[in-house]
């Protein structure tokens, strides 16, 4: 494996996982072998960062979670329902072996803490269930619920933080 942390091999053999990072703009490059350091490290320090307010995680749920946001596109008609989990600037290796990290400038980070306060979870449940319960049918539908209200309520309490703080959020796609 090409120069990467300890952090990068040990999350690939687990699971599936989006790590988010708040961190000032201005310690950022974008530089994809910089920033699978930068996540990796985070990645070792993942449970202190968390405790610290700077980390997230959504496991395995994410891209479901992103099809929840999604059905935010026609009531709210721009493209915000994106930022939380898939939005912003990637940043790509050069060989494209490996997903790209993924960049959100202060700005973006407060749209994207706007969206998740005005959004009505329910509301977003409601018009996402048909799409998002399928894979899940051998789970109770309020479970189910449960597991994505959690997601959004950390990503939510997440993004307004580091909104706040005025700090830009790198993400991670862990496979």
């Amino acid at each position: 494996m090409p120069a990467l942390s300890v952090g990068w091999a040990r999350i690939r053999g687990m699971s599936i996982n989006m790590q988010l990072r708040a961190t000032p703009e201005s310690e950022i490059r974008e530089d994809w072998t910089w920033l699978a350091e930068f996540m990796g490290g985070a990645l070792d320090h993942f449970q202190d960062e968390l405790r610290a307010g700077i980390a997230e995680m959504v496991e395995y749920h994410f891209h479901a979670l992103h099809e929840v946001y999604r059905a935010a596109y026609e009531p709210q008609g721009s493209w915000e329902w994106e930022l939380p989990i898939f939005g912003g600037s990637p940043v790509f290796e050069a060989t494209r072996d490996h997903p790209p990290f993924v960049i959100l400038r202060p700005a973006v980070v407060r749209e994207a803490a706007d969206f998740l306060t005005t959004a009505s979870f329910d509301d977003l449940w409601e018009a996402a269930r048909p799409t998002v319960l399928p894979p899940f049918s051998a789970f109770d539908e309020a479970e189910v619920k449960g597991w994505f209200l959690g997601h959004h309520t950390d990503l939510h309490a997440f993004y307004s933080r580091t909104a706040s703080a005025g700090q830009a959020v790198v993400k991670a796609f862990w496979y």
